[in-house]
Parts: structure tokens; sequence; C-alpha cells
């Protein structure tokens, strides 16, 4: 064991190189492990002096392998997903089976949780764990099982399946409907505060693509509340403060339990859509079978 050690480089700094080398991005590894990009930073600065020799080579906004490094990235990955299939075998074994999901904030409060308790009823063996975050993580380097997504349908770390489209209109409160002068088109939304949420996926549609999609030209510093996250903006809607997105999906509850009102009959089509994906290179559990059947027939 001791001439193991020996031969084997600094288990932090080869973490954070692994990380580093797999998403081409040492802010992106930085994430991953919840630490700065600083930090990756040294950790790869120590390996490189263990070595002798570069591991990266430092581009103008990018990093990329040398050709040693290519062949340690190689030898790690490899190792380190043993490692981890070897961990989840031994902690399955004799446990309740758990069936770990990750959403973003917005589908998890308004879609998933409302009807995930249908689930539960139909499969009480099965013990859920939900994963809430915004920030979009590898599937394959965390101990998620299946992941809910928006967008194309292309990951590399996953294989996706289809769920469903959406479409998208101006929804508001009945207060502020009251209160305010008749909406029934799309050129009557101008002069409204349009409340809008800072999504940084460019196939999100936001209102600016959405007033462009019927020809309406607003002011580029209309009025209105800018929020961080979408389900902020939908509770602002509610609570009066404007007009919001409505994501058909997403708020549809909402609407039939006249928290929401829906704004003239003018909508869109998303440009992407949401997917359920799954591990590519972990075998594929029961209870995740069970669990996107249960997905694809609630959704449609």
């Amino acid at each position: 064991m001791a001439n193991l050690r020996k031969k084997l480089p600094p288990l932090t700094a080869l973490t954070a190189f692994e990380a580093a080398a797999r998403l081409s991005s040492f802010t992106r590894a930085a994430m991953e492990l919840g630490v700065t990009q600083a930090a990756i930073s040294r950790q790869i600065h120590v390996l490189e002096d263990d070595f002798g020799f570069p591991l990266f080579r430092r581009l103008h906004r990018k990093i990329e392998l040398t050709e040693k490094g290519r062949l340690l990235s190689a030898a790690a990955g490899d190792a380190f997903n043993l490692i981890a299939d070897t961990v989840a075998d031994l902690r399955s074994e004799g446990a309740d089976d758990e069936l770990a999901i990750s959403a973003t904030i917005s589908f998890s409060h308004f879609w998933l949780l409302p009807r995930i308790a249908a689930f539960s009823r139909a499969h009480p063996e099965i013990k859920l764990r939900i994963i809430t975050q915004d920030t979009r993580t590898s599937i394959e380097a965390s101990d998620v099982d299946l992941a809910i997504r928006y967008g194309t349908g292309t990951w590399a770390d996953g294989q996706a399946e289809f769920l469903f489209e959406d479409e998208v209109f101006p929804i508001c409160s009945m207060d502020y409907l009251q209160a305010a002068t008749p909406i029934r088109t799309p050129q009557d939304l101008v002069g409204h505060p349009l409340i809008s949420s800072d999504i940084d996926d460019p196939t999100w549609t936001g209102w600016d693509e959405w007033l462009a999609a019927f020809s309406v030209k607003t002011a580029k510093k209309g009025r209105g509340l800018r929020c961080s996250f979408y389900t902020e903006a939908i509770y602002a809607a509610m609570n009066g403060q404007g007009i919001a997105l409505g994501w058909s999906r997403l708020v549809s509850d909402l609407i039939q339990q006249s928290r929401l009102v829906r704004l003239t009959d003018a909508s869109i089509q998303t440009r992407a859509a949401y997917f359920v994906v799954t591990p590519a290179r972990k075998p594929k559990k029961e209870s995740s079978r069970a669990f996107i059947e249960w997905l694809k027939a609630t959704a449609a």
C-alpha cells in the first residue's frame, strides 16, 4: 500500500484534473465540485508540478489537453467510473430502492410536486428523493437516477426520452386584470409592467422573442419587475406585480385554481421541449422505468 501511494499523484488534484478534462473547463469543473475556479487552477498546477510537465494548454478563453493530459484523462475517467459503479452497487445491497430525481425549481414546484403523490400511491415500495436545482450538472458524475430537463434533447451525459412541448402566453392575477385597461391582443400589452426572469438558456422564451413573434415593439427600458428565477416571476404575477409569460405545462394548475388568468388567445410554441434523461453509461433501474412510464402517462 505504501508503494502504491508513492506511485499515485495527489488524489485531490487528480479529482480536479478529471473534472476539468472531462468538462473542458476550469469554471465548469469548479461548479461541479463546489469550489472556486482558482482552487481548480491551483490543484492542476500541483499535479503538473508533481509530474514535471503540462497537462493543459491554456488558450484564449479555453483549455486544451496535451497528449500526456489526454492519456491521464482517459485513465482517470475509467478509474473513477469503476470506483463510482462499485460504490453504487455496494450501497444498493440490502438498501431500500431510492430513486433520485433531478428537476429545475420551476418544473419541480409547479408540475412535479403537485402530481408526484399519485406515483407514490401506485409504487409505495419506491422511496423518492427530489433534487431541485437550476444549475445543470452531469448526471453521470452524480447519484441522480434520472433528470427532467428542458432543451433540445441532446446531452452528452445521458439518454433523453421526449415528454412534451409547451406553449407560452401572457398571464396575470385576476386583481391586476380587473384594475388594468382591457388586454385583448399582444399590442395591448405595451405600457404594462412585464415581469421577466433571468434564465441563461438560449432556448428559453422571453418577452423580446414573444412580442417579436407578433411584430410588437416595446421600449428597451420598459416597466416591469426582473426576477432571478421563473418561480419568482410567477409569484410576482400572482401578487399583482404585472404580467408574466406563462408556460402552459407549468401554470395550468394555477389557471384552473383562478390564481392566474390567461391574457389573449395569442401564444407561441416553445423552440425546445421537456425530456427525461437517464445516465448513458449506467444500467437503468427498475424504479426508473416505472417512474418514466408514469411521467409519460401523466404528461399525456
